[in-house]
């Protein structure tokens, strides 16, 4: 009997020192309070832990005890930290909001000059994806493949990146596409920032591409070319977008069929520069018009 009590002994405390052996994760973070792009600093709170696994709830991870980590799009995420010794671990799961930007400009670099661009915070999807690009730097060194004087520049096919003369463009992208964002207050005025889409005939839902823009130059527009697209597209302007229109023009046929996620705000001249280059039938620039961005605010 004695023997039996003490093996039960033994047990319990191999079960008490296989419970004390058990890490336990934890975390603090701060930084999350900034508006997107944000660096969020995480500080490891774990006990007993001889390793670790950090998953951000973007994506991305980490094996490091306290990382910081740069989150580029506004939105709530999930943050997981595992801890671990030997075989064993535990999570800690808690949940990281970040802001959206407030006014986020971005600087367009081109040979011609430099636009600065206000991205709309009423189309967040293509808002914090095109900030989430340009962080990235993957626009640095793309040309604008396709310009047609009278309408607009576009540009954002990486295939262009050291493509030859000969190429043709306008087919590439990050592989994958942006559901559209159509809001009655942006408008294809002259100076719009507005992302290129494949045809109704394949895309008729009129999602966006993941990496394609134009900026509109447009053409001169009347208060009865106006009325008529409001007729044909059941839309309505405003007294602020026919004053626009009107002033300074754009390709309101447009409205309402792709979307538009941004503004020229300075460096309208550029626009007018690059559309006047020489191009060949495909409409690409004979002479490279490449492009460099960069998130200023």
């Amino acid at each position: 009997m004695q023997k039996m009590k003490n093996l039960g002994f033994v047990f319990i405390l191999a079960l008490l020192i296989s419970a004390c052996g058990k890490p336990i994760a934890d975390f603090t973070y701060s930084g999350a309070d900034k508006p997107a792009p944000a660096e969020v600093d995480f500080e490891n709170k774990s006990k007993k832990a001889e390793s670790y696994e950090w998953d951000f709830g973007d994506g991305t991870k980490s094996s490091e005890a306290s990382p910081k980590h740069k989150y580029a799009s506004s939105g709530n995420y999930t943050v997981k930290l595992t801890a671990k010794k030997g075989q064993k671990m535990t999570e800690k799961e808690r949940k990281v909001f970040i802001e959206a930007p407030v006014d986020c400009l971005v600087e367009l670099e081109t040979d011609f000059g430099t636009m600065t661009i206000k991205l709309f915070n009423s189309t967040p999807k293509h808002r914090d994806n095109f900030i989430k690009l340009v962080e990235e730097g993957f626009y640095d060194g793309l040309l604008f493949h396709r310009v047609i004087n009278g309408f607009m520049v576009q540009g954002g096919d990486p295939n262009s990146r050291g493509a030859k003369a000969n190429a043709s463009l306008g087919s590439g992208g990050p592989g994958y596409q942006i559901d559209a964002e159509f809001e009655a207050n942006n408008a294809h005025v002259k100076g719009a920032l507005s992302a290129a889409r494949m045809g109704d005939n394949v895309n008729p839902e009129k999602k966006s591409s993941g990496s394609q823009f134009y900026v509109v130059q447009g053409r001169s527009v009347t208060g009865d070319m106006l009325d008529q697209m409001e007729a044909k597209k059941g839309i309505r302007y405003t007294k602020e977008q026919r004053e626009a229109y009107l002033a300074n023009g754009g390709t309101p046929f447009l409205d309402a069929e792709y979307t538009v996620f941004g503004q020229v705000i300075k460096g309208m001249d550029v626009i007018d520069k690059i559309a006047n280059v020489e191009t060949n039938r495909a409409d690409r620039p004979v002479k490279d018009v490449k492009m460099k961005m960069k998130v200023v605010k």
